[in-house]
């Protein structure tokens, strides 16, 4: 009698688990339908919302590929501006150099050396006294203080092509 009424325990237990799981069924199977009925009706939002998506990822690569053409412009005026700063630095220390080894006046390639950088020389001139020892060897100081000015100047405008080159980025 005590196997019987266990065997009819299990009997009804799974009895009861075979209605549940049919009717959990129907109802997902109920729901799908629902959902495939209503997914027309959502399609065209989707599609809409996917075309309005497209058109921003677009409209990204584009504005990506602006800035990186102007960096690439703003990179080769950061160049040729690096090649006149450095010529400007070299014919500054030939001067010094120059004026260091007093070197004479009169020889050409002093005079050519003297009328390029006069321009470059001319704003310094006087700003501090040049000491010079017996023999003409001269330390030029405005040169040393032109050179750097120049070289802050250089690091000034390399410092303001980095602004503009750098990429804006939304948060």
């Amino acid at each position: 009698m005590v196997d019987d009424k266990l065997l009819q325990d299990e009997m009804q237990r799974a009895n009861n688990y075979e209605a549940v799981k049919s009717e959990v069924k129907s109802e997902v199977g109920a729901e799908i339908a629902s959902q495939a009925n209503q997914s027309g009706a959502e399609s065209g939002r989707i599609n809409n919302l996917a075309g309005g998506m497209r058109q921003r990822a677009v409209d990204e690569v584009v504005e990506t590929q602006n800035e990186v053409d102007r960096g690439r412009f703003l990179a080769r005026v950061s160049q040729i501006v690096d090649f006149i700063f450095y010529v400007i630095y070299s014919l500054l220390t030939i001067r010094l150099v120059l004026a260091l080894f007093a070197a004479r006046q009169s020889a050409g390639f002093v005079q050519f050396i003297n009328s390029i950088t006069e321009p470059l020389y001319a704003p310094f001139r006087g700003i501090v006294p040049s000491p010079s020892v017996e023999g003409g060897f001269t330390l030029a100081l405005p040169i040393v203080i032109a050179l750097i000015v120049y070289l802050l100047l250089h690091l000034g405008i390399n410092s303001l092509l980095r602004i503009f080159a750098h990429r804006k980025t939304e948060i």
